[in-house]
């Protein structure tokens, strides 16, 4: 990572939580991600004021004010601008960005997409639920069709837009899927992100309580979400179950659900994060409950040269060849005289 690391850093959560008395709705499922974030912070050994959260407008949006870290609460959609910003003033930092399906997808759906190909070294966090919760319970780019809402009365008719596979098109170098209910596992997956070196793109599915409630239903609910959930772990086979009996196999280039004792152990297909599996991290984003299992888990990481790296070897290149170095060199170049 390009931001400062110190292994002798160690905080504990409440060194890392505001004052600030946090207001979402109660049961909301924000308070499960605050709570994995502010953990996964503890573990990454970079100092608090090196951390900084960025959010535009939602109500995920309030999120800088909960953490006792530097934070900027910008305006609708423009979270990736500034952290841009941030991050290539100062490359120590270790920039966050929090947004929600509305905010990041709708009308920030543009800066979404070009700071994901430019794979800046920033962490953005996509807090799904489906909704525009803040504004009081309006379909989102990532409503489901048929959902009806405030401004969909007869069910939304606009086919929803898949964040994760928008990043992967867009070259994402980290893209991971996890549902706010297993806060121990999207804490793992928050510190991988952490300590990747580019662009993280993690959605978090939450649910809110209030306009869009259980819409996640079986992918949290103990006793049915292992058979609803494909957990996918770097070079372990794809399988799932409440006994691990079924798997994902390929035919004709197509993902097929089987059940392990129906076929041979081998043609069970096999995760792998790097980028040289595209084309299976491709076919795995397709997938969507019901017809699969919902794929959680880190779908790539790969390692690729940063926005900011690149640009500051280009920065340093210039200087080392510039004729001009100082407001002196810069006062007596070109033609100058003297009046008498």
């Amino acid at each position: 990572m390009s931001e400062v690391i110190n292994k002798n850093v160690s905080y504990s959560k409440k060194d890392l939580q505001s004052s600030t008395s946090i207001k979402w709705c109660p049961g909301c499922g924000d308070y499960s991600v605050y709570n994995a974030v502010i953990n996964a912070f503890t573990q990454l050994n970079t100092l608090r004021e090196n951390f900084l959260v960025v959010s535009g407008i939602g109500c995920s949006s309030r999120f800088p004010y909960y953490c006792q870290t530097y934070g900027f609460h910008t305006i609708h959609g423009r979270a990736p601008t500034v952290a841009m910003g941030a991050k290539l003033t100062n490359p120590d930092l270790s920039v966050w960005i929090v947004t929600g399906d509305g905010d990041g997808l709708s009308i920030g759906g543009n800066h979404f997409m070009h700071i994901v190909r430019r794979n800046p070294d920033i962490k953005i966090l996509l807090f799904n639920n489906e909704i525009y919760g803040l504004t009081k319970g309006q379909f989102s780019p990532t409503s489901k069709v048929g959902l009806k809402t405030k401004t969909s009365p007869m069910g939304s008719i606009e086919r929803p837009i898949n964040a994760l596979h928008l990043a992967f098109t867009m070259g994402a170098t980290f893209i991971a899927r996890v549902v706010a209910t297993d806060v121990k596992h999207m804490q793992k997956v928050i510190v991988e992100a952490g300590r990747h070196k580019g662009i993280a793109v993690i959605e978090i599915f939450t649910n809110c309580i209030i306009f869009n409630d259980d819409t996640f239903y079986p992918f949290e609910a103990k006793s049915i979400r292992n058979d609803n959930i494909i957990f996918m772990e770097n070079e372990q086979p794809l399988i799932y179950g409440k006994n691990n009996d079924k798997g994902l196999t390929l035919k004709d280039l197509s993902i097929k659900k089987v059940n392990i004792d129906d076929v041979d152990n081998k043609n069970i297909l096999t995760h792998n994060t790097d980028g040289d599996n595209s084309t299976m991290q491709y076919l795995l984003l397709q997938l969507e409950y019901p017809n699969f299992p919902l794929p959680v888990g880190i779908f790539r990481k790969t390692e690729e040269s940063t926005f900011d790296d690149t640009l500051r070897s280009h920065e340093k290149i210039a200087k080392e060849n510039a004729k001009i170095k100082t407001l002196k060199d810069l006062m007596y170049s070109g033609d100058i005289w003297t009046v008498k």
